[in-house]
């Protein structure tokens, strides 16, 4: 019982984050679980069961509080959920380890430039952007190879790319349950599901914290909440790489 409740903690916390700024659920949840000496495995299985969950109570609660954008939801899952079938593919025979500190090099790269174009105007892009697809593929198989980065590496680009970020926060987040729908079947096919009960505190704590996690960035004005992004985003590849 006192591990459910840790896990439950572990899972609220990570989700107030990941439903605000729409990113770090799975970096979070992972991180925290290897600190109270959760295997690898065991937390990398964990994490991606429960995000089932809380990837669906955090997209619900986006549409609810209208920080979706249809169009772009549309043009990021396809090619999200390919990216994370070819990743999660591809973990089976070669190491994530291999190509993670080149992705935190990315994403603290891509951390400055929020942070830069906070204090700068805002340009906002249609989502007819040509990236997107590609963008969704990148992001959804690099969250598979790498253990997470759906949101880090969509959320971010995007972002820096010039898109809204409340659309782009909550589109990501919806768009996050398709993925990792189809990332988590592969994992379960291959590894079973002996860890399904494991990650019922991150369940638990995860959807009770999602609408908390989108009412919070439906009312945040721009600027702090990009400050907020790039900040996480650098202290958590930095977290990675180090």
């Amino acid at each position: 019982m006192g591990d459910l409740w840790v896990f439950i903690v572990i899972g609220f916390f990570a989700q107030i984050v990941d439903g605000a700024l729409g990113m770090a659920f799975g970096v979070l949840s992972t991180t925290s679980l290897l600190a109270f000496g959760v295997p690898p495995a065991t937390a990398s299985a964990m994490t991606h069961v429960a995000e089932i969950f809380t990837t669906g109570a955090s997209g619900a609660s986006h549409v609810w509080n209208r920080n979706i954008s249809w169009k772009l939801v549309a043009r990021l899952a396809p090619a999200g959920m390919v990216g994370g079938a070819i990743g999660a593919y591809l973990l089976s025979n070669i190491d994530g380890k291999v190509i993670e500190p080149f992705i935190s090099l990315y994403l603290i790269a891509i951390g400055l430039y929020i942070l830069f174009k906070a204090f700068r105007p805002q340009f906002k892009r249609d989502v007819d952007d040509w990236t997107v697809p590609f963008v969704g593929l990148a992001g959804g198989g690099l969250d598979a190879a790498g253990g997470g980065g759906w949101g880090p590496i969509v959320t971010t680009s995007l972002i820096g790319r010039g898109h809204d970020p409340k659309k782009v926060i909550g589109s990501t987040s919806l768009t996050e349950f398709a993925v990792t729908v189809t990332i988590s079947a592969t994992f379960i096919l291959t590894l079973g599901w002996s860890e399904l009960d494991s990650a019922i505190g991150l369940v638990i704590g995860g959807v009770i914290a999602a609408p908390i996690g989108a009412y919070i960035v439906k009312h945040i004005p721009v600027r702090p909440l990009m400050i907020a992004v790039s900040m996480i985003i650098i202290a958590t590849s930095l977290f990675r790489l180090f």
